[in-house]
């Protein structure tokens, strides 16, 4: 797998992606999600493809000066347990590292306990944290 930055041409390919992973939620817009993330560290959305270019894999990485965040990493169905998540993952903490990133966090729904697993294998650990949110302007499409 080659792990480049997101282009333009990689918008279908990538919500495809996400959606055979289990991703996408109604109240967030993988469009715009991806608007988003290429008006802030576009460099820090990587694209991981096989041989003939197809996607098989991506990460959204971010910094804020405190803490690194990671999210929408995504593997092939197809492709998974072959080791492409662990370079994702590595692409996405080398470059957060490079920005003196001390500490990278990630969020994993409840009772997803395949990717708890996964990423307790890469070294990550429970927070003693609750994680809260609050949306701030609905994707969702007024009707």
């Amino acid at each position: 797998m080659k792990i480049r930055p997101y282009r333009p041409e990689d918008q279908e390919p990538i919500i495809q992606l996400w959606q055979a992973c289990g991703l996408l939620r109604p109240w967030n817009n993988p469009y715009l999600d991806i608007e988003r993330k290429l008006d802030v560290q576009p460099e820090l959305f990587l694209v991981g493809v096989d041989a003939d270019q197809n996607i098989i894999g991506s990460v959204m990485a971010g910094y804020d000066g405190h803490r690194g965040w990671v999210n929408y990493l995504a593997v092939a169905p197809d492709k998974r347990r072959s080791a492409l998540g662990r370079q994702l993952m590595h692409a996405a903490e080398t470059e957060l590292a490079k920005r003196g990133c001390p500490k990278l966090n990630l969020q994993v729904r409840v009772g997803n306990d395949t990717a708890l697993a996964f990423y307790q294998s890469l070294g990550y650990l429970p927070d003693d944290v609750v994680s809260l949110g609050k949306r701030l302007i609905s994707d969702l499409d007024p009707q």
